[in-house]
């Protein structure tokens, strides 16, 4: 017997950030599966998981910057594959890696990173896992311990993995990020991730080279403590999914617990900064 969801079809403008905040609420109260359309976003919920109230805790709905208008209705269960096939390009990054889908031809880069997306944050095309993955190309993850906290798809571990990394935690609080992980590193082939659910509660008695956090500010300012607590003698940390305006108060959070500012990136307005402990 098929699973019935729920579907809804939202018209958000502006478009971005709009989407993404949106997106990002969604998957809180319990959204399994989102399609970015021309206007707005599709987003899927199991019946057994909805109920009425479902939307009254979606803050930007209510948001004067944005205008967002929905629908929806009862559909049996979404064929994601093809969903994803329609909506999911390959990406590039600096001419050294590529981030398809199973269902792409591959390519000859030095990193092709195969991932099955589903509803897990984390292709490549959000400008802030981009800009994660140029970081990663840039920089010497050769025999790193490394913490890749709010993995998504685990793309990013992947990656490190794929640059050297000898031993790499994949944290994310979300089961459906958790177990898509879990599958993205065995068909990658990647030996050396561990994958766990849950939040930086886990971090107590770990330590490493190097910190990966693409989750958002909020988040990020309230965990900095415990990362840098995590982070052995000489450690970097690589910060994204905030805003230009956000830079100044991430670098004072990071500069009152002991990290130098190194360098960031910006792309349409997001931003990816890297710290190091001093």
């Amino acid at each position: 017997m098929s699973q019935i969801y729920i579907g809804y079809d939202f018209k958000v403008n502006p478009l971005q950030p709009g989407t993404e905040i949106l997106i990002a609420e969604l998957g809180y109260a319990g959204f399994e599966s989102f399609v970015e359309t021309e206007e707005g976003v599709s987003a899927y919920i199991q019946k057994d998981e909805w109920n009425a109230d479902i939307l009254e805790d979606i803050n930007v709905l209510d948001s004067e910057e944005f205008k967002i208008e929905y629908t929806f209705s009862e559909i049996e269960q979404v064929n994601w594959n093809s969903e994803w096939e329609k909506n999911f390009d390959p990406i590039e990054v600096d001419g050294k890696c590529t981030v398809r889908a199973p269902f792409h031809p591959a390519k000859n880069f030095e990193y092709e990173i195969v991932i099955e997306p589903k509803m897990s944050f984390g292709t490549g095309h959000h400008e802030t896992t981009f800009m994660m993955l140029q970081f990663i190309l840039e920089n010497n993850f050769e025999n790193k311990t490394v913490l890749d906290m709010g993995c998504g798809t685990a793309v990013l571990a992947i990656l490190a993995e794929m640059r050297g990394a000898s031993k790499l935690d994949a944290i994310d609080i979300d089961e459906w990020c958790f177990e898509n992980s879990i599958e993205n590193i065995e068909r990658n082939n990647c030996e050396n991730i561990s994958v766990f659910l849950g939040d930086a509660s886990l971090l107590s008695l770990r330590r490493y080279d190097i910190i990966i956090a693409n989750i958002n500010r909020n988040i990020l300012l309230n965990d900095m403590q415990v990362y840098r607590e995590s982070l052995n003698d000489n450690g970097q940390l690589y910060l994204s999914g905030f805003y230009k305006e956000d830079l100044p108060i991430i670098t004072e959070s990071c500069n009152n617990l002991g990290f130098n500012f190194v360098e960031n990136k910006e792309k349409n307005n997001w931003v990816a900064a890297k710290f190091k402990i001093s």
